[in-house]
């Protein structure tokens, strides 16, 4: 969370109680899979609940106390795991101009019903004037969640809500990365690559295929493993020719079901292996750690093709970082239908992660793709991401957060107007 006018970081220290209730509880264990529909069934416990609204409640009273002595403060809360503190903040503060951007899904009614306390995580979230989404149809999911949960007003024609006499509007902000031309800190490759490929292959294999992610069950691993197993029995010209690299960092370890993941990526990988490796030569190669951004790059540099294969995403930047990478304009990106990426990168090769066989072909069609349509794809998606990046996105939200106007009551600055004269979106 920031607040405008203050130029310092202050830290909120949590205990371990607090961490395993509020962190690894209820915002990952219940949130987080209930928002990403990746059939991982949400848990929701009474006390991880409890120490969620302990924690927002925490975080709610450094942020009044740091605004102390600021006429009209500009709050933005990240994520989900403050759905709470916007309506905290307003009830203290009503002269402050507060926002929230949730970087993950939001699903349908039906599913966010599954929540026990999806009332109070609605409210709260209801008291930021702004709340920002990657995709328009997760502002409409989340729209149609308020109308069936709550008595309030929807104004679908202008996306807001209003809920006890205030307002607030509802907007995509799709969420990009720095893409800043040519200013590469590192413009070389690390060694790493090549010292990795030489390890484990013995050599540059003639294609080379690149996963990057955090170990968890959204981001399909085991899928995107199993289509490349098929790739080989449907062309088994690419053994020894064709090598995928899957970069999985540990995350979120506290949590079994976050360890039996790992467990099933490296047992997939060396079954596969197991079963296609011939001499020197093996399909995957499993990095299971964490690797600095130029690191990160420089495989991105490397690579022929990138799969990202989530089973649902709010965004997935690891799309827009290989897009940006390849400055030389070549590679290939295959991309998940499920990402709110593939909105936005449409030259990229869509698949459906859970269709193993048109994974198989994606990879394929990738490799076979003439190197004029790549660098034309390429060129595209380039000029997307650099005229759409990140500090778009944050200029945009904090633009549309300070056009609001506080009156008396708490009003936005559409509540006074007809409906005639409010401004009507950009999206």
């Amino acid at each position: 969370m920031n607040t405008a006018g203050c130029g310092c970081l202050r830290r909120v220290w949590l205990s371990k109680e607090e961490q395993d209730g509020f962190y690894f509880g209820f915002a990952n264990e219940g949130l987080w899979p209930l928002c990403h529909i990746a059939h991982t069934r949400p848990v929701f416990r009474t006390g991880d609940w409890e120490q969620y609204q302990s924690v927002n409640r925490k975080f709610a009273a450094v942020l009044l106390d740091e605004m102390h002595g600021e006429n009209q403060p500009v709050v933005l809360a990240q994520d989900y795991h403050f759905a709470l503190l916007p309506r905290m903040i307003k009830e203290q503060r009503p002269d402050a101009r507060v926002a929230i951007f949730w970087h993950i899904p939001w699903p349908n009614p039906e599913a966010f019903g599954i929540c026990p306390w999806q009332r109070e995580l609605l409210d709260g979230m209801l008291g930021a004037d702004l709340i920002g989404f990657h995709i328009q149809a997760h502002c409409n999911n989340f729209l149609a969640t308020v109308d069936r949960a709550l008595e309030s007003r929807i104004d679908w024609e202008h996306f807001a809500v209003n809920r006890r006499d205030h307002l607030t509007t509802v907007r995509p902000f799709p969420i990009s990365v720095a893409a800043n031309g040519d200013n590469h800190t590192n413009p070389e490759p690390t060694p790493e690559v090549p010292e990795l490929l030489h390890r484990e292959l013995g050599g540059r294999p003639a294609f080379l295929g690149l996963g990057v992610d955090r170990v968890d069950y959204t981001k399909g691993i085991p899928e995107r493993l199993r289509g490349i197993e098929r790739l080989f029995e449907l062309y088994p010209a690419y053994r020894e020719k064709f090598t995928f690299i899957q970069i999985g960092a540990p995350s979120r370890t506290h949590i079994k079901r976050y360890q039996d993941l790992m467990a099933e990526v490296e047992a997939e990988v060396e079954r596969i292996n197991r079963k296609l490796r011939t001499g020197g030569w093996k399909p995957v190669v499993f990095v299971g750690k964490h690797h600095s951004h130029s690191q990160v790059e420089a495989f991105y540099r490397a690579a022929d093709l990138c799969l990202v294969t989530s089973l649902h995403d709010g965004m997935n930047l690891v799309a827009k970082e290989y897009v940006a990478a390849r400055r030389d304009e070549q590679g290939m990106l295959i991309l998940s239908r499920f990402t709110g990426a593939s909105h936005e990168l449409s030259d990229a090769l869509m698949v459906n992660p859970y269709d193993t066989d048109e994974l198989a072909q994606s990879i394929h069609a990738a490799i076979t793709m003439p190197a004029e349509e790549k660098r034309m794809r390429m060129q595209r998606m380039r000029a997307v991401v650099k005229e759409h990046n990140v500090y778009r996105w944050a200029g945009n939200l904090i633009g549309e957060l300070a056009e609001i106007r506080l009156a008396a009551g708490d009003l936005s600055r559409d509540a006074r107007r007809s409906p005639e004269e409010a401004p009507v979106p950009t999206w």
